[in-house]
């Protein structure tokens, strides 16, 4: 006979926190949010921590490289989309390696016999005013000079005139030596009256910039996540078909953790690849998922995740539980599993993360999943939203609005993510595209949602993760007070 649950499985919006005490030092600016982003044991420090509890989604939409550096920026980690080739995922992440804070990789170059119009068209597309010339226009070519907006007048120079006519040549340049410090290099920036300062090899090689712009940028970013060579982190997605090629490209890129991407995690697949993971990278932190149960849970750390994703069928552009009936309310999935992660520390000493993936629709969820149990988000229409996701951003019927699909949509077409040993492709969707409403800047929609995170965790009475998970009390709301909840019986002005 089929195991049935007594109780409804239930979402974030089915309940509300309890206030608790707040002490004269509960205050938000003495909120701690870092929290264990892989597996440690008792007594230990995990060997990753996030700064702050969200990561982005691994999804084409959501996850690019520049979305990767603004959430390093603040604290979280992105984990770049592997439903591309195994060459472009491993280039992403080793671009996001090379900007190291303060270090920033060449994006506008050309080489010396290009032309202004090439140097006008470059600055159009980048929207970056300098512009590196080197011998064969490559981001790490011999650097033989730099073209700035003061080298040149569009209106009085011929559009073919050569960058060699009017570059500022690299031997009248001021330049920094491979080794140099952000610290010294900001010394030479300010010291010589320069807007940028060029980071060169032993051979003449360009390795980055450092702008005079971004230092007080860097000032404002306290929480920026990175390795022990101030570069950002970064994490990327794999699948459960090509991981043996994949893995290694990953892994010789510089990422800092990996994660099975897969709309059902317990299985014989996903045990497989993470045992070969084991035993050929042994060093290498790997998530798996997702699950919604203690069953999935118990199976996934047995195999030796590093941490755990809850959730199936609770992302906005997901329609799984439409098309296959599979699935739980995520509220419910993320209490039972915390449950069960609990548990399993218990028993072995050892502390596996888990995540919350999906369901997140007010920023008051994110409270909630935490309390729950969840030791860190994973969010995909809400980074969509950011100008920092890789998606175009569009004027529909007088609102911005960017694009935002699923990976089971037919324009993902990622079939690994819902493969379970059959042909290699998409039988059906279990995804939509869509549009989700801009949102303006990454760091402005982050900074505004973990204030309320943090305000909230002060009502609550605490003052780290940790604590709202030991500590917070949640209750069932009836349909009568969600309505209660929010603005009733008045007429609101228009804004």
């Amino acid at each position: 006979m089929a195991q049935y649950f007594n109780e409804p499985s239930r979402t974030f919006s089915e309940y509300l926190l309890v206030p608790g005490y707040t002490g004269p030092d509960c205050i938000p600016a003495n909120v701690d949010l870092s929290t264990p982003l892989v597996k440690f044991k008792k007594g230990e420090e995990p060997s990753l921590r996030l700064n702050i509890p969200l990561t982005s989604a691994i999804m084409q939409s959501v996850s690019g490289e520049k979305l990767a550096v603004a959430l390093a920026q603040e604290g979280g980690i992105s984990f770049i989309y592997g439903s591309q080739t195994v060459e472009d995922e491993a280039a992403m992440v080793a671009r996001v390696k090379a900007t190291k804070a303060g270090f920033v990789p060449s994006d506008s170059n050309v080489r010396p016999d290009s032309v202004l119009a090439d140097v006008v068209e470059l600055k159009r597309r980048t929207g970056h005013s300098t512009v590196a010339v080197t011998e064969d226009g490559t981001a790490d070519g011999k650097l033989v000079g730099i073209v700035t907006s003061r080298d040149y007048r569009v209106s009085r120079m011929d559009p073919n005139t050569p960058v060699s006519e009017f570059m500022t040549p690299v031997e009248k340049l001021v330049v920094a030596k491979e080794g140099v410090s952000l610290a010294e290099a900001n010394d030479i920036l300010w010291d010589n009256k320069l807007n940028q300062l060029p980071v060169l090899s032993e051979d003449g090689r360009l390795l980055y910039f450092v702008f005079r712009k971004d230092y007080d940028a860097h000032k404002s970013n306290p929480m920026e996540l990175l390795d022990d060579k101030k570069r950002y982190m970064v994490g990327a997605g794999i699948n459960t078909r090509d991981y043996e090629k994949r893995v290694p490209a990953l892994v010789e890129a510089g990422v800092d953790v990996l994660c099975i991407d897969s709309s059902e995690g317990y299985t014989e697949w996903q045990k497989r690849t993470l045992d070969w993971i084991h035993k050929n990278y042994p060093g290498v932190k790997v998530g798996a998922g997702n699950v919604v149960d203690a069953d999935g849970f118990r199976f996934l750390a047995d195999c030796g995740a590093d941490f755990v994703k809850i959730g199936i069928g609770g992302g906005s552009i997901c329609i799984t539980r439409e098309t296959k009936g599979i699935g739980r309310g995520q509220a419910t999935a993320v209490i039972e599993v915390a449950k069960a992660r609990n548990e399993y520390f218990k028993e072995t000493g050892y502390y596996i993360p888990v995540c919350s993936d999906g369901g997140i629709v007010y920023d008051y969820h994110m409270t909630l999943a935490l309390a729950m149990g969840a030791d860190f988000l994973m969010l995909g229409r809400y980074f969509s939203r950011f100008d920092e996701s890789p998606t175009a951003k569009l004027l529909v019927n007088g609102t911005y609005v960017k694009e935002y699909w699923g990976e089971g949509s037919n324009r993902a077409r990622n079939w690994q993510r819902y493969d379970l040993g059959g042909d290699n492709k998409l039988s059906f969707e279990e995804g939509v595209d869509s549009y989700v409403p801009y949102a303006g800047p990454l760091s402005d929609g982050v900074r505004q949602s973990l204030a309320k995170v943090r305000s909230t965790m002060c009502n609550v009475g605490v003052l780290n993760i940790k604590d709202l998970q030991d500590q917070a009390k949640l209750t069932l709301v009836s349909a009568t007070s969600i309505v209660e909840g929010g603005a009733h019986d008045v007429i609101l002005k228009n804004k």
